[in-house]
């Protein structure tokens, strides 16, 4: 005998249980484990963050140089927001852009986001930055952990030894990374609400 839905749902309420009390026949509320599959859902990429991963975080960078981009980037850190900037404005931002690699990178948890690392600068030695850069060079090929060395002035990398699973990479190309990380925070004008708090103006 079959035990489908419209049976369990006709049970009737086991002894000193009310009939209405939704809750009488648990099974009734179960799910298959593979409920998600089993109903066709995929997950819509609608968030990308730019940040630099957290230090727990297992992360890989995607392989592709399609997938990374030199940048000018604006940092308003007191509202934790990065802007894009285009780069006809660098003149007139020279003290407030930074320029910045910026590398798709996933963690463990499937996590998509853009990582920030500053490019070298001529005559600038930044441990920081270039201990960074290996970092994402190291991640293309395995799945690295990017921890702050406060002491050495630099990032410690350390590589998985166990064999993880490759990860599994959005279904999207890098305009799209892009348009999803930077919708609202693209800056192409000089009047751009974030600049005009930069000047005091409003």
């Amino acid at each position: 005998m079959t035990d489908d839905a419209s049976t369990r749902t006709n049970r009737p309420a086991p002894p000193g249980v009310a009939a209405d009390n939704p809750f009488a026949d648990l099974d009734r509320l179960r799910i298959a484990q593979n409920f998600a599959d089993a109903i066709g859902v995929k997950r819509a990429l609608v968030s990308v963050p730019v940040r630099k991963p957290e230090k727990q975080w297992w992360v890989r960078v995607h392989p592709g140089e399609d997938y990374r981009l030199p940048v000018l980037l604006l940092e308003l850190k007191d509202e934790r927001i990065t802007y894009l900037v285009d780069p006809a404005l660098s003149t007139d931002l020279l003290t407030e852009v930074v320029p910045k690699m910026l590398f798709t990178a996933v963690n463990r948890q499937g996590t998509t986001f853009l990582w920030p690392v500053r490019l070298p600068t001529e005559g600038r030695r930044d441990e920081w930055n270039r201990s960074a850069l290996e970092a994402a060079n190291m991640a293309m090929k395995r799945w690295v952990r990017v921890v702050a060395n406060l002491q050495l002035g630099a990032y410690d990398v350390y590589t998985a030894e166990a064999t993880l699973d490759d990860p599994e990479w959005p279904d999207v190309d890098f305009n799209t990374l892009m348009s999803i990380a930077f919708k609202d925070c693209f800056i192409r004008a000089l009047d751009h609400p974030a600049l005009r708090r930069l000047r005091g103006e409003v």
